[in-house]
């Protein structure tokens, strides 16, 4: 009884035997290219199947369903061929191949302004060697012949209206496509190609919107029972022309910037906070080329006073140790509101130890005067610093205060105390001196509290290195 080969072995060599059908020449060898017995007649190799495979050949008219655009070229899988026996494709020529200038007799920017995926085409054979390719604009009876509308998954219905030739009954979308003359069964639909005449405007803004204007996926479940449909939008016209990454413009006063934001937090914990205030249409924190956070981001509110309740309501909330700013981020500059600093005498207060709360510190300061604020500094993480800000009421008060504290013990460590220098006075070179840029000076212009400030975060960071590491 003959062997029985597969598809891929080898059955001779080319030295010796020509290929002939269901073979082919490989490397020197000859290699079966269908299931069944191998045959040899005058030297001559043949493979005898009782499941015979179509083989195309040059003029074949194929009709096939897109499976792939690219921007210039695109494929078919072949369905069957016309005219010939309805028998499976051999598998080299499953797929045939296309490029942008043979799909009709019209200039297109990309593939995807003919065709779609999931189209059901006709096309005639160009080339039938290693690669199958395929021509749809030579003949009126090529091109497409049955097409969904990608946005609703529905039949598209050929309705002239401008340089749009199908329309969706559904939703109303409305595009072009290389119609065969026959698409949906009906003839004469090829004159409706345009063919040879120039895009208008329209069509030509509709093209420019990039892969935005091309959506070649096509919604497969819609189940049309009644209720609202939402379709996915891409925000602004980013596309070949509209620059990578623009957003839409938000109306006036519904985009927030949001600053001062914790290095470590969690971008669902921000958002969490301001979908409490109306519906957010969009969030982006920044991060650098490592995709590190920046400290900042903008978020857009769908109406006005949502962002305004946003605003009033976190506007110098805390996050992981640290208060966000928020506020319009499309006012101008003079009518961006700045955070008030609170009314009082504003102190100095170092050398803090880390396990103490903003509670301990105003409770200590609470005793010597009516009001506390404080304000403690934090790093780009979130955590703490060895020194702070208080601000007292009444302001009279300051002096003694800094005097009567100074020095004090808190939890096994001595404050230092002194008045803040105010933000817009003249930095001098140390405590009570002023530094000419000469004489070895290291103060570089920082105030006293600024070098204190920087002593103390050296002092704590050498402690930490002296700190045995344990086994």
């Amino acid at each position: 009884m003959a062997s029985i080969v597969t598809p891929g072995t080898v059955v001779g060599s080319a030295d010796k035997n020509s290929p002939g059908e269901g073979t082919a020449e490989e490397n020197g060898n000859l290699i079966a290219l269908l299931t069944g017995e191998v045959v040899e007649n005058d030297g001559v190799l043949s493979i005898e199947t009782h499941n015979p495979m179509l083989r195309l050949e040059v003029g074949d008219m194929v009709i096939g369903e897109v499976v792939k655009l690219n921007e210039k070229a695109g494929e078919i899988k072949v369905i069957s061929v016309e005219g010939k026996p309805n028998r499976a494709i051999m598998a080299d020529q499953e797929y045939a191949q296309f490029h942008v200038t043979r799909i009709c007799d019209r200039f297109l920017h990309n593939t995807a302004d003919g065709l779609r995926r999931r189209d059901i085409v006709r096309a005639k054979v160009s080339e039938a060697g290693n690669v199958v390719r395929i021509d749809m604009r030579e003949e009126n009876n090529c091109g497409v012949l049955w097409a969904l509308c990608p946005p609703c998954g529905d039949t598209f219905v050929a309705e002239l209206n401008g340089d749009w030739n199908v329309t969706c009954h559904t939703c109303g979308n409305q595009a072009f496509r290389a119609l065969a003359d026959d698409f949906g069964g009906e003839a004469g639909k090829a004159a409706l190609n345009g063919s040879g005449k120039r895009w208008s405007g329209e069509a030509e803004a509709q093209f420019s919107k990039g892969s935005a204007g091309r959506a070649t996926f096509i919604a497969e479940d819609i189940r049309e029972d009644g209720r609202e449909r939402t379709y996915f939008r891409f925000e602004g016209d980013g596309g070949q022309g509209g620059g990578r990454g623009r957003r839409q413009k938000a109306a006036p006063g519904c985009r927030l910037f949001v600053g001062g934001l914790s290095r470590d937090v969690e971008e669902d914990q921000v958002r969490d906070m301001f979908k409490k205030h109306g519906k957010v249409t969009d969030f982006a924190l920044m991060r650098d080329d490592a995709g590190n956070l920046r400290g900042f981001g903008f978020i857009t509110f769908e109406k006005k006073d949502m962002a305004d309740a946003a605003i009033a309501d976190l506007d110098g909330q805390k996050i992981k140790g640290r208060r966000i700013g928020v506020r319009d981020a499309d006012a101008p500059r003079d009518e961006k509101p700045r955070r008030k600093k609170p009314d009082g005498a504003r102190l100095y207060v170092g050398n803090l130890p880390f396990k103490a709360s903003e509670d301990d510190l105003s409770a200590l300061f609470k005793d010597h005067c009516d009001t506390v604020h404080v304000q403690w500094a934090m790093d780009r993480s979130g955590r703490k610093k060895a020194f702070a800000f208080v601000t007292i009421k009444p302001e009279s008060k300051g002096d003694a205060v800094a005097k009567e504290l100074n020095g004090y013990e808190m939890m096994g460590r001595n404050l230092r105390v002194d008045m803040a220098k105010p933000s817009g006075a003249k930095r001098d070179g140390g405590r009570g001196g002023k530094s000419d840029g000469k004489s070895g000076d290291k103060s570089g212009g920082k105030s006293s509290r600024e070098l204190r400030a920087l002593a103390e975060e050296e002092e704590d960071a050498k402690k930490k290195r002296r700190r045995p590491k344990k086994d």
